[in-house]
This record gives structure tokens, C-alpha cells and sequence, in this order.
């Protein structure tokens, strides 16, 4: 296979050290996690401070209590994410072995899991603070994209979620026996880099787009407008990019090659695919929703 870009040589690990036998390292996974973290937060105390974005020129939630909100979030992220990964992609694993559902150091989380476990967060937030939940929505949704791009852009690093086979000139030779392991490719196999699609599509393309119906067509004023175009966004944009990305090795199987959950001659969806297809039709709910005339 020609036009292969070799798999840049990048430590995952920013730096390490052992400590009382113990070894310590900053990942560049953990390190996107944090960063689009403190980014969403600064983002949204960016809004607030605006209260002319907002209906009736006031803010949903005060900076104080969304300091609270975030570790509500925190916690959202990563018990959604961790049992998110347990239940949709490897539950079989799991129920063998409990004891490895807490570790998530090894590595195993699910965006899906993780934004439900946000949503499920907030709504609780909203309830026990009285607080509008679908300009909260909207706050919330603005800086998620850019937690994306890096997490993504880390899976790249990370040399995981790589594509499927493909001869186009970006091609990358992801390392590793299982990348490698490409039916009907004899030398080198080149893999589509779908996880810097993912980065360009729900992360800056997605990301920006929110920013600028945000501060300049004042997004804000139309609750759900926002945070409609964020589900609609990323739900299509994984959608379109699961026909490039490799499926999870415990879904492939020889009669079922491309890893689908669900299928019927030939043709079917994988299970990223099948998780998205909910935020579609919340997103279009929320933006017809959004289109509604708010009251005075």
C-alpha cells in the first residue's frame, strides 16, 4: 500500500514518576479531560457575565452556584462515562469481572455514558436550585465541543478508536498487532485517522459553529437553540464518521466483519451509530422547540 503517514512517535505520557513503588504519570487522555473542563467552565462564565445574551437580560445561574454545578458535572463525567462503557460496549467482560469496573485508570469510557451522566447531573442541579433548565442546557452545551477536539485528538496520540482500512493518501499505520491486522492488505495497513475526524466535526467545526450563534446571532434568547444545535450536531457527526471508525473488537466476529449491533444483509448500524441516533431526535426537538415565539 502506498502514501502511508507514519504514526507520529509521541510518549502518551507528558511525564512520570514513581513514588513509594508507585507509578505516577500525566496522561495526555487525563490532560484533555481536564483542560476541556476548565475551558467549558470558562466559556460559560463568559456567557454569564452577558446578560444581554440571555431572555429578559438575565443570566440562568449565578457564578457561584455554577462553581457547584462543575463538580456535580465532574462526578457526572465520570461515573456516566465509566458505566456508560460498562453496559454499551464490553458488559460481558465486566459481569465476569466486577472488581475491574472502578479502575478506570486502565482506560474505558464512553462519551455517551459521560453526557448522560452530565444531563442526569444538571437536571438534578436545576431541581434543587430552581434553576431554568434549558438555558442551563444551553450554557452547559456551549464549551462541550472543545472538550472533544482534545479528547479526541489524545485518542490519536493514544494510538485508539483508529479507523478502518483505507488506501486514501492521509491513511495513517496506526502501531500495534491489532491495527496491523487488516484482512486482505499484505504489508503495511493504513487506517483511516477517524479519530481527527471526530476532532475537526464535533469538536472545532461543532464548537465554533456553537460560539457564533451564541455571541452573534444571540443564540441564547431562544432556549434550546443552542444546545439543540449541539445534539444534532455531534449525534450526525459521530454518526457519519462510525462509517470510517473501526468498530469495538468485542462486536466483530466473522460473520459479522464490520462490528454492526445491529444488521440484515449486509447492512446494518454500529453501536456509536445507534447511540447517536437519540441525540438526533432530541436536538430536533429542541431546535423546533426553540423556534416557538418566547413569551413576553
Amino acid at each position: 500500500m502506498s502514501a502511508l503517514i507514519p504514526f507520529p512517535d509521541i510518549s502518551r505520557e507528558l511525564f512520570s514518576f514513581d513514588l513509594f513503588g508507585i507509578h505516577i504519570a500525566l496522561r495526555y487522555y487525563a490532560l484533555a479531560y481536564i483542560l476541556g473542563i476548565i475551558i467549558a467552565w470558562r466559556l460559560t462564565v463568559h456567557a454569564l457575565r452577558k446578560p444581554r445574551l440571555w431572555p429578559a437580560d438575565t443570566p440562568p445561574i449565578s457564578g457561584e452556584k455554577l462553581d457547584d454545578l462543575v463538580t456535580w458535572i465532574i462526578l457526572g463525567i465520570i461515573l456516566g462515562g465509566r458505566i456508560g462503557y460498562v453496559l454499551f460496549y464490553n458488559p460481558s467482560y465486566f459481569l465476569e469481572n466486577p472488581s475491574h469496573i472502578p479502575m478506570v485508570w486502565e482506560g474505558g469510557m464512553a462519551f455517551h455514558g459521560g453526557f448522560l451522566g452530565v444531563v442526569i447531573a444538571a437536571w438534578l442541579f436545576t431541581l434543587r436550585h430552581n434553576i431554568p433548565k434549558l438555558p442551563l442546557t444551553d450554557a452547559i452545551a456551549l464549551g462541550v465541543p472543545w472538550g472533544l477536539l482534545l479528547g479526541r485528538v489524545a485518542n490519536f496520540i493514544n494510538g485508539e478508536l483508529w479507523g478502518r482500512p483505507t488506501d486514501l493518501p492521509w491513511a495513517v499505520a496506526f502501531p500495534g498487532a491489532a491495527a496491523q491486522d487488516c484482512p486482505d492488505i499484505t504489508g503495511i495497513c493504513g487506517r483511516h485517522p477517524s479519530q481527527l475526524y471526530e476532532a475537526g466535526l464535533e469538536g472545532l467545526l461543532l464548537g465554533l459553529l456553537l460560539l457564533w450563534l451564541a455571541f452573534a446571532r444571540n443564540g441564547f434568547k431562544a432556549p434550546g437553540l443552542v444546545s439543540g444545535t449541539f445534539f444534532l450536531g455531534y449525534g450526525a457527526a459521530r454518526f457519519f464518521v462510525e462509517f470510517f471508525r473501526q468498530a469495538d473488537e468485542q462486536f466483530i466476529s466473522p460473520e459479522n466483519p464490520m462490528g454492526y449491533i445491529l444488521h440484515s444483509g449486509g447492512y446494518g448500524i454500529t453501536m456509536g451509530q445507534l447511540l447517536s441516533l437519540p441525540m438526533i431526535l432530541v436536538g430536533l426537538y429542541l431546535l423546533l422547540r426553540a423556534r416557538r415565539p418566547t413569551p413576553a
